[in-house]
């Protein structure tokens, strides 16, 4: 029986997991690694990093007890989305790549809407510019690093450059790149348009497949260096969220994903393409199918962030016994989780994270519930916003926030509906190999593998905090309009002056 393995380069991670034909996880494999923020609101990273962790996550996947790499019939890749990496004509990298979450381009973001047309813009992408996104990176790169932007010639996402290091083929799939800002939902596509607005050169950007298409085989080198079979088929794959969406079942309206990962998502399928602002519309991994996303850039990425730099003698679970001690509402402490800027539903990256209600009763454990709750109020933006769209739809959770069952039920009590949980916590690793099993033929469609791979847990139901929790909220809901205008000016504050560095990566 046939392998597949699905491969995941999150911002701090990349995971390896290994699937058998029936859906059982096997074994997974993990390599960490970190990434930089060299002046206030940037986020870079090395894609080098990434494929020496690649390596390192499949090699770790052979020292497990029954593993055979050899066995592997197909790989999926996914990955963090809206990253930009930059390669030369000789396909070597020529800057670190500008991350998800970087918040550096709002006049590119400016420029854009001008060229385009706001309305316009919505119409063909789904969306309105944002800091967060592809193509105003690009701009950035013209305008702040000249020479470097004079030798490109190959424009990628995370998860194409470890295609590109396993395959030698530039490739990328439509999920992940209907989040560029520059393809078309509805033709799901690169759109013509939108690169000629923007004076961008068109062989710059790779065919696009649907997920489960075959995108090229393992190379001569890579699996040398791997140890999975020459040859061996690599699928198209699909940005994080997408396959985080196949990886618990979201495929269809009836199933409404939330993942608590370093970001935040609330991740709606739907049959058609979809635009409602300030929500973001892509294409899904499934043909035929779209979806709807809020997002918040700080999820529980906010919690790492509590536990290293405030509470670094304490574990998740130390976390969790002592939040569990602290009531509903944090006595009157509110966190708001905007440590990286913020998407959904303000999209401004000049958001900033704060304590708000600090007095001297307050510990560890109130400190690390407002954490959680203030995670669970900005998920709840969104939900709110997509309301209409989700009803008596399955919610389920999933990403690492997910193993804290206190942070589940905070949640079903702030959103007030049963959340269920699945069985994996590699969800977008379990995506990636439903859509590479797919493609080898295992089953006949994505929805198909679903329900054979896809395991529920528990249902958590609310509980009688929800009163609580809704007067927490109103709060936390005025809070970001009192404040935005003060964090605009701290940004102003806190800007370093531009340095020129033309240096390769």
């Amino acid at each position: 029986m046939s392998l597949y393995l699905g491969i995941d380069t999150s911002t701090t991670a990349t995971k390896a997991l290994l699937m058998d034909g029936d859906g059982g996880v096997i074994a997974i494999g993990r390599s960490e690694y970190e990434f930089q923020t060299p002046r206030p609101l940037w986020s870079e990273q090395s894609p080098h990093v990434w494929w020496a962790a690649t390596i390192d996550a499949i090699r770790h996947l052979s020292t497990q007890p029954g593993v055979d790499l050899g066995s592997v019939g197909a790989v999926g890749l996914t990955g963090q989305m809206h990253g930009l990496v930059l390669l030369d004509q000789t396909r070597q990298v020529l800057r670190p790549a500008i991350l998800w979450n970087d918040q550096r381009t709002q006049a590119q973001c400016d420029e854009i809407r001008s060229r385009v047309g706001r309305e316009r813009l919505i119409q063909i992408t789904g969306n309105d510019a944002s800091a967060g996104f592809t193509a105003p990176k690009i701009l950035w790169v013209r305008d702040d690093e000249p020479e470097v932007y004079r030798q490109v010639s190959h424009v990628l996402l995370p998860k194409d450059y470890v295609r590109l290091m396993l395959t030698d083929r530039l490739a990328a799939d439509k999920a992940d790149s209907s989040g560029t800002l520059l393809f078309d939902l509805a033709k799901r596509d690169w759109s013509a348009e939108l690169i000629e607005a923007l004076d961008l050169d068109p062989r710059w950007f790779p065919e696009t497949l649907e997920g489960s298409e075959v995108a090229g085989h393992i190379g001569k080198s890579a699996a040398k260096v791997t140890g999975l079979r020459e040859g061996v088929t690599v699928v198209a794959g699909a940005g994080d969220q997408a396959a985080n969406g196949v990886g618990v079942g979201a495929v269809s309206p009836e199933v409404l994903a939330i993942s608590l990962g370093t970001s935040g998502v609330v991740f709606a399928p739907f049959d058609r393409p979809m635009v409602r602002e300030p929500l973001q519309a892509f294409c899904h991994a499934v043909p035929g199918t779209w979806h709807l996303m809020g997002v918040m850039l700080s999820a529980a990425g906010s919690l790492r962030w509590f536990r290293d730099s405030i509470a670094p003698d304490h574990d998740y679970d130390g976390l969790d016994r002592l939040a569990e001690e602290v009531k509903p509402g944090a006595d009157g402490l509110i966190f708001l989780p905007y440590l990286t800027g913020e998407r959904t539903p303000h999209s401004d990256p000049t958001a900033r994270g704060a304590f708000v209600g600090l007095t001297v009763r307050h510990g560890i454990g109130h400190l690390a519930r407002s954490v959680m709750e203030g995670v669970a109020f900005g998920l709840r933006d969104s939900v709110e916003l997509m309301e209409d769209g989700i009803q008596g739809a399955d919610v389920r959770v999933s990403g690492g926030g997910a193993v804290s069952r206190l942070w589940i039920q905070i949640l079903a009590n702030v959103l007030g509906l049963p959340v269920t949980t699945v069985k994996t916590t590699e969800s977008a690793a379990l995506g990636a190999a439903v859509l590479a099993a797919v493609g080898d033929g295992a089953f006949a469609s994505v929805a198909e593998a679903c329900d054979a791979v896809v395991e529920t847990g528990d249902v958590i139901e609310p509980t009688g905090d929800s009163d609580a929790y809704d007067h927490a909220y109103s709060i936390y809901r005025d809070l970001y309009p009192a404040l935005r205008d003060k964090f605009r000016r701290l940004s102003d504050s806190d800007r370093e002056p531009a340095e020129s560095d033309d240096s390769p990566d």
